[in-house]
């Protein structure tokens, strides 16, 4: 019988299943603490080695050390609040968003009183949902955001198989005539061959039909491209300038478009070439006679013999 363990970030418990917490917890923990260790030895060396050649070497052993302890400190600090940062790049889009429409709010709130301010928010508001086009590039946009998240929720509940908790990068989304398209740079212990065999499931994650995954870089089978399809435009119905060619008051028989029907093929007459046998010279062969309804008639077997030549199959 399993049991649900609370999921914590950062010491703290959350309701939230955005991402595999305690993993990436113990992950960025344990490399912080392996970068700190690597670079503050590795600092500390070189700095003792430079400053041993202008000062004692006591004094050089106290100076590395100085120098490396901080720098070491620097890259735990980096290391460990490394799950932050990419949160905040996942939700980039949305805070920068946020911070224009506020101060946007904000600034035109103090300096317009509130009539101009509730008809200058109706007009930003109501342009794009009565225009169809504005509405459409609204609409496309906000699937690119909501999109993001819904892969990264794929990510961290059914894709990850490495034991760091290294979810992919996901960079940039936009729309397309069909759905959107998204660039992600996987982390190690993901490749396109383990996501193939997925799609089905990124596809009723994302709300789409399909998903497709393509390489977007031949030199690097990190970075992918996920094109999400959420519609067919092919079976859309599309004006032609041809109906504008034809005038509907002529007649049948006069429209350019007629074509000749019940043709019977013996009617037609085509150039027959008969290539010389080898060892023979070329010659001119008689016209085949033909009946009266323009069939040829049939060749006589003894005639047939006699004109095949054989002798290279022999």
């Amino acid at each position: 019988m399993s049991k649900s363990s609370p999921r914590r970030f950062a010491g703290r418990s959350t309701g939230t299943v955005t991402v595999i917490e305690a993993k990436v917890h113990r992950s960025s923990a344990r490399n912080a603490r392996m970068a700190f260790i690597l670079t503050a030895v590795i600092v500390g060396i070189l700095s003792t080695v430079v400053a041993a050649s202008y000062i004692h070497p006591i004094l050089a052993v106290f100076i590395g050390a100085l120098i490396g302890i901080p720098t070491g400190g620097l890259v735990w600090l980096l290391v460990r609040i490394w799950p932050v940062i990419r949160l905040l790049w996942w939700w980039t889009p949305e805070t920068i968003l946020g911070i224009l429409l506020l101060t946007a709010w904000v600034q035109l709130a103090n300096h317009t009183p509130t009539l101009v301010t509730l008809l200058v928010v109706a007009l930003v508001v109501g342009v794009p949902a009565a225009i169809r086009p504005a509405r459409r590039q609204v609409i496309a946009w906000t699937w690119c955001l909501v999109v993001r998240h819904r892969l990264r929720v794929c990510f961290a509940q059914f894709i990850i198989a490495n034991q760091s908790g290294s979810l992919p990068l996901i960079l940039w989304a936009r729309p397309t005539p069909v759905g959107e398209r998204v660039w992600v740079y996987l982390r190690p212990g993901l490749s396109e061959k383990d996501l193939e065999g997925r799609l089905d499931k990124i596809a009723v994650t994302c709300h789409a039909s399909t998903v497709l995954i393509e390489r977007a870089s031949e030199n690097n089978a990190a970075y992918l491209r996920f094109d999400i399809k959420r519609r067919e435009v092919l079976t859309a119905h599309v004006g032609s300038p041809l109906v504008d060619v034809i005038d509907p008051t002529a007649p049948v028989s006069a429209s350019p478009l007629t074509v000749p029907t019940a043709l019977d093929l013996p009617d037609v007459h085509m150039p027959t070439v008969t290539l010389p046998a080898q060892g023979k010279p070329a010659g001119k062969k008689p016209a085949a006679t033909t009946t009266a309804n323009g069939s040829k008639p049939a060749a006589s077997s003894a005639s047939s013999v006699e004109d095949d030549d054989t002798s290279d199959w022999i």
